[in-house]
């Protein structure tokens, strides 16, 4: 005779598989008398599921959409299929909230059967995320392993390579991983330097657990670090340009990943741009078709002069190619 709490379970499964039982049906199916299934239907709702029952001979039970989540069962196929679509949520960004698909991932992975989580584990394996050209490949699991931390709050060991490939190894405090569209930053404290850091998630080689609780003072935003992080990385050229709209919008004109915006009064805002030479920068300023300074250097300016004269002369005669 199956327990209680294994019978409650089988009961949930069935009345998700099809829109209505019938008391008797139930019965049959689960080999209880009748009696037993209207005393589990009971205890359900005491549960919070929302069990609705019509009367008579021919009505049934069914469950509805409840105001309260309670307790989700999955067979093995639906608990592998919910792990890897939360997956490739998190590893696409087509939810949005990356971090809240992570974090899902992750609760559900520490309580998935073993038989479940050993075939994840190879469907990881053998799975691949196709980036784009210019993107890193990340390794699911990593990811995993850096979420984990970040929910735990305990000083980890990071062992990391740089951009120029120099490995080190370094107390970091977890605190947030975020998706920028094309790549994802770990945003933690170097316990060492003192200060907030982001580190690129794909140059993580290995992460290990201190067992050392931290608890974090006046953490940055994250998304603003990452953003600040990117806009001011090493480029060989920068240069500074003024816009006339205000910082809201001179912000939606160029990404915060991209410049470093402040403003220049209530209607126009500088801003910072790096990038690898005059003619690529100024190639860019052009893309954002709208009016702007140039404020330096001279050779940007130049470049950006030169490359509006040869559109005007492609375009002024009328001809076509």
């Amino acid at each position: 005779m199956i327990s209680t709490s294994a019978r409650l379970l089988r009961l949930v499964s069935l009345l998700s598989s099809r829109p209505s039982w019938t008391c008797g049906e139930l019965a049959d199916t689960m080999a209880v008398t009748e009696r037993t299934v209207r005393r589990d239907v009971a205890r359900l709702r005491e549960l919070g599921y929302g069990v609705e029952s019509d009367p008579g001979p021919w009505g049934g039970y069914r469950l509805r959409a409840g105001a309260r989540v309670p307790p989700l069962v999955l067979d093995d196929e639906e608990a592998l299929a919910v792990a890897v679509g939360l997956r490739e949520a998190a590893l696409s960004g087509v939810l949005g909230g990356d971090q809240a698909a992570l974090s899902a991932l992750l609760k559900l992975r520490q309580v998935l059967p073993r038989r479940i989580a050993e075939r994840l584990g190879e469907m990881d394996a053998a799975f691949v995320h196709t980036a784009r050209v210019d993107e890193p490949q990340i390794a699911p699991g990593m990811l995993l392993e850096l979420a984990g931390a970040c929910r735990r709050a305990e000083r980890i060991h990071l062992s990391y390579r740089d951009r120029a490939g120099k490995a080190t190894v370094r107390d970091v405090d977890p605190y947030r991983l975020v998706h920028t569209g094309r790549r994802w930053y770990f945003v933690a404290r170097d316990v060492t330097r003192d200060e907030w850091r982001t580190f690129r998630a794909d140059r993580v080689a290995e992460i290990r657990s201190t067992g050392r609780p931290v608890e974090l003072i006046d953490p940055p935003d994250p998304a603003l670090l990452v953003s600040r992080s990117m806009a001011s990385s090493a480029y060989p050229l920068y240069v500074t340009i003024r816009l006339p709209m205000p910082l809201d919008q001179a912000r939606r004109l160029i990404p915060p990943t991209v410049g470093i915006h402040r403003p220049d009064g209530p209607d126009a805002t500088v801003v910072d741009i790096g990038g690898p030479d005059a003619d690529g920068l100024a190639g860019y300023l052009l893309s954002l078709a709208t009016p702007l300074r140039v404020l330096s250097p001279d050779g940007v300016r130049e470049a950006l002069l030169r490359r509006t004269r040869e559109l005007y002369e492609d375009n002024a005669d009328g001809r076509s190619w």
